[in-house]
């Protein structure tokens, strides 16, 4: 097995820098597309055959260093009680947004093993079929993150609700996270157990906070769970996307590994994390539209900044963007290899 990606996360030496790529089993790959007309979004979520196959098509593909599970971040609210709906020009939606106690209180803790059983037989699956090729990595949304998607009843440009509950009523806000942090808990130490081995926490939208309502309303839910999955034996990844002003405070996350948006130079994220985390990115998605020639030299320049920090993955600084030429994701992990070759 291909364990480069492994190796950077525990800052051990690697023979080059390994990369994957955030949604890299997605849209912008027409095999995804051909997998994704047998059904809605959901249910190719809760197939699990159907979901390990476009989890390992960027593998054989794009020669990535590590697949990622293929699901969904707010699944697990959905196995909380709360009804979920995808549309395609809207997203996810909550019909039943939580804002009163009432609402709190008619969550249930899910038990992973029952009520997302079809996300352990997807890891099963691809833990067998990517034995002898890369590691698997599983995931979680993190308790922010997920909460204001329940609060905001979807996505938010303000994040009002979402803001007013933290400020205005504290405790309901406190009771509704400490429901998903221990949700979180429980799913993320499944999927260790069922075989994955690595865990990103992905905090989407951590950077709409001040970094003192981050410290108070966000991180220590984080810290929770990773102290929680200490015992689990696998890598965690935490990424606060847009948190370039929050690294000070993420790298007392616990985690290993910090995944680093472009919206900060990685020679900069390295000064202010030191050498007690990897680090995992930067690349801007849409530099992926790039002349190769140009595309290069900004994939040699991260790859230079990034032998500075203690490990170094490459990734995108976000999920890669449906419109993106497979070409040229092929050509960024090419390019990654050849370059950072030792």
């Amino acid at each position: 097995m291909n364990t480069t990606f492994l190796q950077a996360c525990k800052g051990e030496p690697v023979q080059h820098t390994p990369i994957w790529i955030m949604r890299q089993a997605g849209r912008y790959l027409p095999e995804y597309h051909k997998v994704r007309s047998k059904g809605t979004f959901l249910e190719l979520c809760k197939t699990p055959e159907l979901a390990a196959e476009v989890s390992i098509q960027p593998v054989d593909i794009l020669g990535v260093d590590a697949a990622i599970l293929f699901s969904d971040i707010l699944v697990p609210l959905e196995a909380m009680g709360l009804p979920l709906e995808f549309h395609e020009k809207h997203g996810p939606l909550f019909p039943e947004p939580v804002r009163d106690r009432a609402a709190v209180d008619r969550l249930i803790i899910p038990d992973p093993e029952t009520d997302l059983k079809f996300v352990m037989d997807t890891i099963r699956i691809l833990r067998r079929e990517l034995a002898d090729k890369v590691p698997l990595i599983g995931f979680s949304g993190a308790p922010f993150t997920l909460a204001t998607y329940v609060i905001e009843g979807g996505s938010s440009k303000s994040y009002f609700q979402t803001k007013k509950m933290m400020y205005a009523a504290p405790e309901l806000y406190r009771a509704l996270l400490d429901k998903i942090t221990e949700c979180t808990i429980l799913y993320l130490k499944a999927q260790a157990a069922a075989g994955a081995q690595a865990l990103q926490i992905f905090d989407s939208w951590a950077g709409v906070l001040e970094p003192c309502d981050f410290a108070e309303f966000a991180l220590p839910y984080v810290k929770r769970i990773v102290a929680a999955l200490q015992g689990c034996g696998v890598p965690i990844i935490y990424f606060a996307n847009n948190g370039a002003t929050l690294l000070d405070l993420a790298k007392t996350s616990g985690a290993d590994v910090l995944g680093i948006d472009w919206r900060i130079p990685l020679r900069d994220a390295v000064a202010k994390v030191g050498q007690g985390v990897s680090l995992q990115g930067n690349l801007d998605p849409c530099a992926l539209l790039l002349p190769p020639d140009k595309l290069e030299k900004r994939v040699a320049g991260i790859l230079a900044e990034g032998r500075a920090a203690r490990g170094h993955i490459f990734n995108l600084g976000h999920g890669i963007l449906p419109e993106t030429p497979p070409e040229k994701a092929k050509l960024l992990v090419e390019l990654v290899h050849r370059l950072s070759q030792k």
